[in-house]
């Protein structure tokens, strides 16, 4: 019997969140109701020792736990991604919770296991681990979906998420099944191998399990058509975890994509990129144009994140070093320009999800001209208007995909992204050409203006000086390369 090598380290950014989780439980039971920000600041504090833990890690290339677990450049540049994703959210959640009826201490704990779920679908080098992970961050972020006490919304947004999501879980678990049953085995190496070696390239029961693993994860992707229940639970949801859900589980759910279909599945290719094209262009497509009619800002950027999976998608497409990277890249440059729309979000509607129709933004650039400005900043790099962060993202992803010889495919990428040009410099001309149609008195918090200087110099930064980015993006895929 060979005893499995356990190498704490491996998940020891995963250990301080759960810890932190413990601690923030236990003081939550202590601390009175007026200092409950503190726990915020609690959870900040142990979400930025798993980040300081992450960026120093020299393990390398590290496999632990029978191979299940792995520590390499990949996990490392995601885990900081998706760590960093969780405090900005955290920041942007404290003013939210100190004015609504919400159980500060449970939410906090929810986010941090949340965090442990999707670090654990990026670390997992075998299907059953990467399912743990799925279910882990679904279950907090069901609750956190219907956190808003009294709000219908909200609970009809957890109630969709948890049923279709129960759904998606059991195609996924499904498919794992019938990978096991076509290769012998559940880790990701093993399933390649066996690919190679017995040329199982049109194994109808392989290739079904693809196929259902393909809808477990495009559920969480929220491709069309798996993109259903994305409008009402992202409009239900606190707007916080509406951005948590739009970057940080997006982020999980693409490092698991890539590390089944890089890792596992590069051999039978051929067959899943055919149907990964048609899913990248009707994705792009019914995102970019069902957002056209939008008046309520958090249904535009549901539909809006919607377009920006397709464009992610061109990336895996694409594939090798160029497409890989550029994913990578355009994940980290997706989280600064969405987290910052999304901190505008909760700063403007302070009061229990207030002003979230677009015509309340109304004379938003004169009345608070650095909001203005910065939501002016996110909306145009989202856009993919040069210099920012959202430009050289689309840049890269289309380049990938024009080297890999997919020009039809980048010619639909563009003229959808001129698309989303009308309905995100809409909100603009609204706040900066139409008149107030109400007061809006706005209170000053430094958790959420602490994210959106975040948020616009990671925005400005990656478009002007993306090298650093791209470098480390490079770095973190030479595993899929060879």
């Amino acid at each position: 019997m060979t005893i499995p090598d356990v190498n704490w380290t491996s998940i020891g950014t995963e250990l301080i969140l759960i810890s932190t989780a413990v601690l923030v439980i236990f003081f939550d039971l202590v601390v009175k109701d007026k200092k409950k920000d503190s726990l915020g600041y609690l959870t900040v504090l142990g979400m930025l020792g798993a980040l300081v833990f992450a960026m120093t890690d020299k393990e390398g290339t590290a496999i632990a736990f029978g191979g299940m677990i792995t520590n390499d450049s990949f996990t490392q540049f995601l885990t900081v991604l998706i760590v960093g994703v969780a405090i900005i959210v955290t920041l942007m959640s404290m003013q939210s919770l100190r004015e609504g009826s919400m159980d500060v201490g449970g939410y906090h704990t929810l986010v941090l296991l949340a965090t442990v779920g999707m670090l654990l679908m990026v670390k997992g080098l075998d299907l059953i681990i990467i399912f743990l992970g799925l279910e882990t961050l679904s279950i907090a972020i069901y609750v956190l979906a219907g956190y808003r006490k009294g709000a219908e919304q909200s609970a009809e947004a957890a109630f969709k998420y948890f049923l279709l999501g129960a759904f998606a879980a059991a195609f996924l678990l499904y498919g794992i099944a019938l990978i096991y049953g076509a290769t012998g085995t559940t880790r990701i190496e093993g399933i390649a191998q066996y690919i190679a070696l017995k040329n199982l390239g049109t194994n109808p029961l392989l290739l079904l399990g693809v196929g259902l693993l393909l809808v477990g994860l495009g559920f969480k992707l929220a491709l069309v058509p798996f993109h259903s229940w994305t409008p009402d639970v992202y409009e239900g949801a606190p707007t916080a975890i509406t951005a948590f859900m739009a970057v940080g589980v997006k982020a999980a759910a693409f490092a698991a994509f890539v590390r089944i279909f890089g890792g596992a599945l590069p051999l039978i290719a051929f067959q899943w990129k055919d149907v990964l094209w048609m899913l990248a262009v009707i994705t792009m497509t019914v995102g970019n144009v069902v957002a056209l009619s939008q008046t309520n800002i958090k249904r535009m950027l549901a539909y809006s994140s919607i377009a920006h999976a397709g464009y992610i998608l061109v990336g895996i497409i694409a594939g090798g070093s160029v497409g890989w990277s550029a994913v990578l890249y355009y994940l980290g440059a997706y989280a600064f320009m969405n987290l910052g729309a999304f901190g505008i979000v909760v700063f403007y509607g302070y009061k229990q999800e207030a002003n979230v129709e677009i015509a309340d933004y109304a004379g938003l650039g004169f009345r608070y001209p650095f909001l203005g400005a910065a939501m002016a900043i996110f909306l145009f790099s989202l856009a993919g208007i040069p210099p920012l962060a959202g430009f050289m993202g689309k840049f890269y992803i289309f380049s990938a995909a024009i080297k890999s010889g997919y020009i039809w495919l980048t010619i639909i990428g563009v003229m959808n992204s001129l698309v989303s040009v009308f309905y995100y410099f809409r909100v603009t001309v609204i706040m900066y050409m139409k008149e107030p149609i109400k007061e809006v008195v706005l209170n000053y918090s430094l958790p959420i203006t602490i994210v959106l200087i975040i948020a616009l110099v990671g925005t400005i930064q990656m478009g002007i000086a993306p090298n650093f980015y791209l470098e480390r993006a490079l770095d973190s895929i030479k595993w899929l390369i060879g």
